[in-house]
């Protein structure tokens, strides 16, 4: 059996593979504020404030190199179809992760662990009597797939739990040849909690009771966790040091993260029911392994998602859940990330401001929660919240295509008032940075945006006749370059089709669309045309092809309905379906 360094001995070379250097993390700073005794880092100031679950705190975020921000990720148990909770709290990190690359300069090597190995995962295989290795690879595959459906970019490195066994046994040796371990004549590994005196509780600042881990016969302490669990009969097992098991839970993620990043760990995230024991219990197992006063620098936690009118958050055990996939049929990626963003990915709290009781989430005790100086509430899930989503997305999208007739000289418009313009045009761009700097307040940034797509409707007025005097087209160009660059950064794409998962006809429906709405514009152009007749003939004219404007105005009307809008320009007409940017319909083409 290697021992705990000859365990870890490819670390340092994956490390350096992925740029990250061979050497101890930067030097850190004492920081005495708070006195939680955390040490800020030296580094890459990324000129973000972010709130940090160990202090409680917006604190800057100082990573170790800007040109590899080492982030890990807690990954799915994979036993089950992913639902909506999860999507959730992966868009939003899938979000932040964006921003920090693409707004503040980070490259990230973000590394995810795949549990595949679980109490879950083995009872389900016998319910499908099926193997528990099949299981697992299916429904990582199907969680793969759904994190691409939703437009999530995959982690840098997947790490499985079954292809690391003999790194897990290596890193629990570590941990008990340090003193922080024991085993027993049954064959488990408990963690010993009281070897950590105070300093447990990194994150919830409070010696925890009987909890995690169900109370063993075989543990000193009530309170002490399992590294290491011996085989039950039936059940999939590996050899070890102590007999054949498996491995407990919290262990896996401290080994996988430790592998890739060593010691030195920028950022760790995940839902906030994980805060209390998992990541608690990994901190405790990470410092005591590598002797350092502390591991993951930055913790960043999500908070749930509920049904609306329900106080409890959307999870399998419960039975309430949504599917990713089933929701994909009825709403776009887009939509579902834009109504992420409308909430502090903490928080909850919606920006329309949605009111409801003050949550917690299942299974953390309120004085964890409070502790953690999270807000104690939720967002909730529910359909008009997706609609309003959907909305905005419409509007942002009418916009710029409407910015695009006007620019072709296809919308009139009276006089721009191009200077106002400007200014709101620079102070939405100072105002979207300030609120991303700000603990990724997304929610401010997209009322920003919003607010400079209102300021530029209201000068789009549209005018029957054509008017004379210049025009403007310059500082619109320069507004929609923002706004879709904006929305791209956050993984929102106004120019692609906006069609729901698994309509495989989308690319017919979109040209039957186009001819229908050619056809119509001929139609309305041959009804308006009156060429060189006197006043009393085209009036004449006019009467007799009234019957085909209406027909025309009739279709329009009744393609809202199925969500197509149709906009008769002064040349030409053009149509959205589904927040896809309108196509233009010219005369002959």
């Amino acid at each position: 059996m290697q021992s705990s360094r000859g365990a870890l001995v490819g670390a340092p070379l994956l490390r350096a593979a992925l740029g990250l250097g061979l050497g101890p993390g930067p030097r850190r700073a004492a920081s005495e504020a708070h006195g939680q005794g955390w040490l800020q880092p030296a580094g890459y100031d990324t000129g973000v404030k972010v709130y940090n679950s160990r202090t409680r705190r917006k604190d800057p975020l100082i990573v170790g190199s800007a040109d590899a921000t080492s982030w890990y990720s807690c990954g799915p148990t994979v036993y089950d179809h992913a639902h909506l909770g999860h999507a959730c709290s992966y868009v939003r990190f899938d979000i932040i992760r964006r921003i920090l690359t693409r707004v503040f300069g980070c490259n990230i090597i973000m590394v995810m662990g795949i549990t595949d190995v679980d109490d879950k995962i083995i009872r389900r295989a016998r319910e499908m009597n099926v193997s528990p290795t099949s299981l697992a690879n299916l429904y990582e595959e199907d969680f793969k797939q759904d994190m691409a459906a939703l437009k999530i970019l995959p982690p840098t490195v997947y790490l499985r739990v079954t292809e690391n066994i003999p790194q897990i046994i290596s890193f629990i040796e570590g941990i008990i040849t340090k003193g922080h371990a024991y085993s027993t004549a049954k064959g488990n590994v408990y963690f010993d909690l009281q070897s950590r005196g105070d300093k447990y509780g990194k994150l919830v600042g409070v010696a925890p009771g009987p909890v995690g881990e169900p109370v063993e016969s075989d543990k000193r302490h009530a309170s002490d966790f399992a590294l290491w669990k011996a085989a039950k009969p039936q059940e999939m097992f590996w050899a070890s040091p102590w007999g054949n098991g498996r491995p407990g839970w919290h262990i896996e993620c401290s080994t996988i993260s430790s592998l890739v990043f060593g010691s030195q760990l920028d950022i760790h995230s995940g839902g906030i029911d994980l805060a209390f024991p998992h990541h608690e219990n990994e901190i405790a197992q990470c410092e005591v392994f590598h002797q350092c006063k502390q591991w993951g620098n930055y913790f960043l936690h999500s908070g749930h998602l509920h049904v609306k009118g329900k106080e409890e958050k959307m999870s399998k055990s419960l039975k309430n859940y949504i599917t990713i996939k089933d929701f994909l049929k009825t709403a776009s990626p887009d939509v579902f990330r834009l109504f992420c963003m409308r909430s502090s990915y903490r928080s909850g709290e919606l920006r329309h401001g949605a009111q409801g009781m003050a949550r917690r989430p299942l299974g953390v005790a309120p004085r964890v929660w409070w502790r953690l100086g999270l807000p104690a509430s939720a967002i909730d899930y529910s359909d008009g919240a997706v609609l309003e989503a959907k909305h905005l997305l419409l509007a942002a999208t009418a916009f710029v295509e409407d910015a695009r007739a006007y620019m072709r000289g296809q919308l009139a418009c009276g006089p721009i008032g191009e200077d106002v313009l400007w200014e709101r045009l620079s102070h939405t761009k100072g105002a979207v940075k300030a609120a991303l700097a700000d603990d990724f307040d997304t929610p401010g940034a997209v009322d920003a945006v919003m607010d400079l797509i209102h300021h530029g409707n209201r000068q789009l007025k549209a005018v029957t006749k054509e008017p004379g005097g210049p025009r403007s087209p310059a500082v619109f160009g320069s507004i929609v370059s923002y706004t879709e660059q904006f929305f791209e950064t956050v993984g929102i794409s106004l120019a692609d089709r906006q069609f729901v998962s698994g309509d495989s006809g989308s690319a017919t429906l979109h040209s039957v669309v186009e001819e229908l709405v050619r056809f119509r514009l001929k139609v309305r152009q041959f009804a308006l045309a009156t060429g060189e007749a006197t006043r009393e003939a085209r009036r004449q004219q006019l009467l007799e092809r009234q019957p085909l404007l209406e027909a025309c105005d009739t279709l329009r009307q009744d393609l809202v309905a199925h969500g197509i809008s149709i906009k008769d320009r002064s040349s030409t007409s053009t149509w959205e379906l589904l927040g896809q940017r309108a196509q233009d319909h010219k005369p002959g083409s």
